[in-house]
């Protein structure tokens, strides 16, 4: 796609508009949402991985618990 000078002075205007609008309150209510909505998403990648690995490790501990059950039953 190649833009001819008209389009690129253009869209540099709009950027410009939209750079000299941003006040310092904005940028830092910009980037508070952008951080709480970072923070909300790792949070739940981690506690997503959290449970998986929970529930490994309570099948495993059933698996144990059975097998010392069945070596109790099998001794005389």
């Amino acid at each position: 796609m190649k833009l001819n000078m008209m389009e690129l002075s253009s869209m540099v205007g709009a950027l410009a508009a939209v750079g000299t609008a941003m006040t310092l309150e904005r940028v830092g209510v910009a980037l508070g949402i952008v951080t709480g909505v970072t923070t909300c998403a790792l949070n739940v990648f981690y506690m997503l991985r959290k449970d998986a690995r929970e529930q490994r490790q309570a099948e495993l501990a059933i698996r144990e618990t059975e097998a010392r059950l069945a070596a109790l039953n099998t001794k005389p």
